[in-house]
């Protein structure tokens, strides 16, 4: 009788291997981001889902844990608002677009990134889907 093989198959270990590089990635980028928007700690743990503050520090530090769909799902809008503001206005104006009080009903007065720091993450998505509409 033939004992089973409990090694990983390849694609198991490729899909980690692509998880590891994701985090490590989307880390990277989002805490750059978060230093050029002006960010404290607090508002980049809610962004992230709110983490634990010593997955999160860890994360700051290393660059590199184990994300959770959430928090990969998170860091995609990040990454999509970011690069839909840098294409829609300069670098000086896309951080005031961001910082301002906007009219608009989505905002309700408040500013972008104030509406973004709820923490929600239908906040992500509805800023995403707000700019990609102003892109047309």
């Amino acid at each position: 009788m033939r004992m089973a093989d409990h090694r990983p198959s390849r694609q198991a270990v490729q899909r980690r291997y692509s998880d590891v590089e994701k985090a490590q990635a989307g880390l990277t980028a989002f805490f750059s981001i978060a230093e050029e928007w002006g960010l404290d700690n607090d508002q980049q743990r809610l962004l992230l889902g709110s983490p634990g503050r010593t997955t999160f520090f860890e994360w700051k530090k290393n660059r590199q844990g184990h994300l959770s769909r959430d928090a990969l799902d998170r860091l995609s809008y990040i990454l999509g608002i970011y690069k839909a503001l840098h294409i829609l206005f300069s670098d000086a104006t896309a951080l005031q677009w961001l910082r301002n009080p906007n009219s608009d009903p989505l905002f309700n007065g408040r500013s972008p990134l104030e509406y973004l720091v709820t923490g929600q993450l239908v906040a992500l998505a509805d800023v995403r889907r707000y700019l990609d509409w102003a892109r047309g």
